[in-house]
């Protein structure tokens, strides 16, 4: 299914782990994933680059991946 997206209007989300200097961060667009089933997501440190957009079961693993990670 392809559907029209505007990062410029869209909503973006930020993780809740990110500190105040955004890190290595993403957004995602939440709102569009729900109606379409594909995630856009972005560099939060970039907000007008580009855009990637993934199916929602890959953005399940990207959170899951991040989850595990050994970050210390």
């Amino acid at each position: 299914m392809t559907s029209e997206f505007d990062a410029k209007v869209a909503t973006w989300v930020k993780s809740t782990h990110s500190g105040p200097d955004g890190g290595e961060c993403i957004e995602w667009a939440p709102a569009h994933a729900t109606a379409t089933g594909v995630v856009p997501v972005r560099d939060s440190k970039r907000p007008t680059g580009p855009v990637l957009t993934v199916s929602s079961t890959a953005f399940a693993g990207l959170v899951t991946l991040a989850r595990n990670a050994d970050v210390s």
